[in-house]
């Protein structure tokens, strides 16, 4: 594993937290503002738009001037996106701003800002693993979804925390917080060479297909039955919501910050256990919605060992020129389909409320065959990538 992974994992790591919680203080701060049901909505279709656009620019930039100038860039965002969300919602809670100007803010810094600096960091990260050697390259790449699977349960749990003393710490805390990782990122990040050689052979995205279709289909199956939780716990005891994310963010964590490494599975494998394992999740939250809590957990190792494969595909499939180009991509997939996932849940729900359940199974059964068709990996190198 790259040396310079390692700063871009804890950057990583506290962005992802301080995401975590700001997304837990928009509803109070919705009602601060009195933002409306569309406003509310709107703040997150712009983030995820954001995220899926700008994922595949920092991708073309990384490729062309190297990881370092998009990492100050990506960290620069998100200092200003919370910083400014902060200003917003101190400036509209006292009527200095009108309601709509300080709805404006909140959609230019915490959506739009705040969105293309979280996908910058990822994209280098997942870039930066991309230089690993192929024997370590999946476990890389685990490493940057396990840190993501981290942040999710930080991120609640110390959003939780700082929520019991004020409603609104949490929002003037992010920015502090993030003008400490950047400075402390950009001090001891070093970037480091490709570990493969320079060598010349022709891009062919045709045999990526198959591991971006898996891809697309398992994160399209994460986000229909995300938003749809919500509802289907509502019935059961307090904190169901709570203890559910929290089992999936560990499953993400587990599977593939512990997992990949320990099994050393190539990335074929990975997808083709992965996929059937959140299957039968899915099977369980339909047949057994009292069982949530841990058919998400078995769901979200699921996804996580078979996105894993998946992002590991796509870096094996190219060289080191194309690092920040299939970075890029996996991101944008990610973003595109937790955009469209819930649009769709919301649809489905509202013909049948385990819908958008059946629907991701079928999304994950599809998947599981994609896993099977056979994927032939690029067997040489190509140009290094400027640092």
């Amino acid at each position: 594993m790259p040396r310079s992974l390692t700063p871009l994992l804890v950057a990583l790591l506290v962005v992802y937290s301080l995401h975590e919680i700001l997304t837990s203080a928009v509803a109070p701060v919705a009602g601060t503002l009195g933002l409306t049901t569309f406003q509310f909505g709107l703040v997150f279709t712009v983030a995820s738009v954001t995220t899926t656009v700008s994922s595949l620019v920092w991708g073309v930039l990384v490729d062309a001037a190297g990881p370092r100038p998009v990492l100050v860039a990506g960290l620069g965002l998100c200092v200003a996106g919370p910083a400014g969300f902060a200003a917003a919602v101190a400036f509209g809670a006292d009527e200095t701003l009108t309601p709509g100007l300080a709805f404006a803010m909140v959609l230019v810094f915490r959506s739009f800002l705040f969105g293309a600096g979280l996908a910058a960091l990822l994209v280098v990260a997942l870039a930066v693993a991309g230089f690993s050697a192929r024997g370590h390259r999946t476990t890389a790449v685990g490493l940057v979804g396990a840190t993501q699977g981290l942040a999710a349960v930080l991120g609640s749990v110390v959003g939780g925390a700082l929520a019991v003393a004020s409603l609104h710490l949490p929002l003037y805390a992010a920015p502090v917080i993030a003008v400490v990782l950047a400075v402390a990122v950009l001090l001891t990040y070093k970037p480091s060479a490709a570990a493969e050689p320079p060598e010349v052979v022709p891009f062919e995205p045709s045999r990526l297909v198959p591991a971006f279709g898996i891809g697309f289909l398992l994160y399209l199956s994460f986000g229909l039955v995300q938003v749809v939780a919500v509802y289907l716990v509502a019935d059961q005891e307090a904190g169901s919501l709570g203890k559910t994310l929290f089992a999936s963010g560990l499953g993400f964590f587990l599977a593939q910050g512990v997992l990949v490494p320990l099994l050393k599975w190539p990335a074929d494998r990975l997808m083709r256990v992965g996929a059937p394992v959140a299957l039968a999740g899915y099977a369980v939250i339909a047949a057994v919605p009292s069982l949530m809590s841990p058919a998400f957990f078995v769901v979200s190792a699921g996804v996580g060992l078979a996105v894993t494969g998946f992002a590991a595909t796509a870096s094996l499939g190219v060289g080191p020129a194309r690092q920040g180009l299939v970075a890029g991509l996996v991101t944008a997939t990610g973003g595109l389909t937790f955009f469209a996932g819930p649009m769709v849940s919301g649809l489905l729900y509202e013909v049948e409320p385990v819908a958008p359940v059946i629907a991701a199974g079928v999304a994950a059964l599809v998947a599981s065959a994609l896993a099977f068709v056979p994927v032939r990996e690029r067997s040489r190198s190509e140009p290094g990538l400027p640092d």
